[in-house]
């Protein structure tokens, strides 16, 4: 079972967004590739709220289809 001291959330209650650190953590990729993504203009739509930058779950499904489209392209050209 999941402590909220651990976690500093409620148990049950459901997310909407990630956090950068969350994100790069989904995805196996590190910090400075993501933002060399986002440099690039490769990186997921982001959201402040506060003082926080967070990435909605809509951003992160839309930035993984974008991110696979683009996966199948270079395949081609290379076939």
């Amino acid at each position: 079972m999941v402590r909220r001291e651990v976690t500093g959330r409620k148990p049950g209650v459901s997310r909407f967004a990630l956090s950068i650190p969350e994100f790069c953590e989904s995805f196996g990729i590190s910090e400075a590739f993501y933002f060399k993504l986002k440099r690039q203009g490769l990186g997921p739509v982001e959201m402040k709220v506060g003082q926080r930058i967070l990435i909605s779950l809509e951003a992160t499904a839309a930035w993984r289809v974008q991110r696979e489209a683009a996966g199948a392209e270079a395949t081609e050209g290379a076939a």
